[in-house]
């Protein structure tokens, strides 16, 4: 186990509040990466997204690193450029 995975565990154990908005910030960080790793994996930049989202390459960099309040619909069109489905699970 890494020395972050350690701290970031003992931290979440004796702070709820740093617990719940480490999980949230944690998702939307993931959220950020997939797509980047799937657009770098197709062979995309940044740019090639926004032309095809009828957008800015600052709105896609955003997407990617700060992945909060994305609507659904951007998620479902930036998956379909990538040739890729979006699934949404409840779990």
């Amino acid at each position: 186990m890494s020395d972050l995975k350690r701290y970031t565990d003992k931290r979440k154990k004796d702070d709820i509040d740093f617990a719940k908005n480490f999980d949230i910030g944690y998702e939307e960080f993931k959220i950020g990466e997939m797509l980047k790793q799937a657009r770098v994996e197709v062979g995309f930049t940044q740019e090639d997204i926004a032309q095809k989202l009828h957008t800015k390459k600052s709105a896609i960099s955003r997407i990617e690193n700060h992945a909060q309040d994305i609507k659904l619909s951007t998620l479902q069109n930036f998956a379909h450029i990538l040739g890729k489905e979006l699934r949404v699970q409840l779990v």
